[in-house]
């Protein structure tokens, strides 16, 4: 469907066409916008779906709290920050990536993997003194405040054009990922996921305690550093690549909890990103508006979607296979 919809109304024959290489007999513009637009959009949105889906899932087993989402550990903050300090102070570069050149859209990636690895790097410091993981969930929380704080002031002393590039980029946009840079995002986002696949293990046996963890031989201490970790890395390479995106970490665990009816994260995993991955091809096709060329920012859907989920997991918690 993220092939076949969009704001330039495209015949299905001719994307199938497209699609298999047979690109003679349709217009070179529908070839650009499936190619060069469509295609690495759809790709962006399943890998960025799917990371934060997954990302949130182990946060929320971590922390045995259902309300737990990439974003709570300040991660995301980071990577804003980093941006705002790119755009706002510095003000070199700024706006999305179809009004800035190469190095401009570099250094706004290079400067969000930068304020999230050093958010990143404080919360495992933390991680490694705070035995507490309520403990450590609060810290990361207050070290997030920080991080907007330091936004707020940056955004109240700059111009007005500076203020607008950071908020267009802080709405998100799957379409900041072309064709030419889909390769290093793709490498990252799958070394994230394979590797929480690799925490199935853990994460199962965190959910029957830290004591019992223990007796089965799993080090909680290193498991923990293991999960911010991946957490860690997969938040960073979605909010580099593509900004800030809410609610998909935090609501499609638990559509995977309802569709599997299980906490076993056997299921859990492989169904979280499968269901991020849809999810977010979802809300990229919401985004557009029928019959016309303009586009809703990314973040004005994803709550539409993830705040009934939030409000239903709440209203029905007892009836939800969590962590026993």
């Amino acid at each position: 469907m993220n092939l076949f919809l969009g704001s330039v109304s495209i015949p299905f024959k001719s994307v199938l066409k497209i699609i298999s290489g047979d690109t003679e007999s349709v217009k070179a513009s529908w070839n650009f916008i499936i190619m060069e637009s469509r295609l690495p959009q759809a790709c962006t949105a399943l890998l960025a779906g799917s990371s934060l889906a997954v990302s949130g899932l182990m946060l929320q087993t971590l922390f045995k709290n259902p309300l737990a989402g990439p974003s709570i550990l300040g991660i995301s903050d980071g990577a804003n920050l980093g941006v705002a300090l790119l755009m706002l102070a510095v003000g070199t570069f700024g706006g999305s990536a179809s009004s800035i050149g190469l190095g401009g859209y570099i250094s706004t990636i290079l400067a969000a993997l930068i304020g999230a690895s050093i958010i990143l790097l404080i919360i495992l410091f933390f991680a490694s003194k705070v035995k507490s993981n309520v403990m450590l969930l609060i810290i990361g929380i207050m070290i997030g405040y920080l991080a907007s704080s330091l936004i707020s002031i940056l955004t109240y002393h700059a111009s007005a054009d500076k203020v607008r590039q950071f908020v267009m980029w802080g709405m998100g946009d799957f379409s900041n990922v072309s064709m030419e840079k889909l390769p290093y995002f793709s490498l990252f986002s799958l070394l994230g996921l394979l590797l929480s696949v690799l925490m199935i293990k853990p994460l199962n046996a965190l959910l029957l305690g830290e004591n019992y963890a223990k007796n089965l031989g799993v080090n909680i201490k290193r498991s923990r550093i293991y999960i911010l970790l991946v957490t860690g890395l997969l938040t960073a390479i979605v909010t580099a690549f593509c900004g800030p995106i809410a609610f998909i970490g935090l609501a499609v665990p638990h559509v995977a909890r309802l569709l599997t009816g299980s906490s076993n994260h056997k299921l859990l995993v492989p169904a979280t990103i499968m269901a991020g991955g849809a999810i977010a091809l979802l809300c990229n096709i919401l985004t557009v508006i029928p019959g016309s060329n303009e586009m809703l920012p990314l973040s004005a859907i994803t709550p539409i979607i993830g705040a009934p989920i939030i409000i239903y997991v709440i209203v029905n918690r007892k009836h939800i296979q969590y962590f026993d």
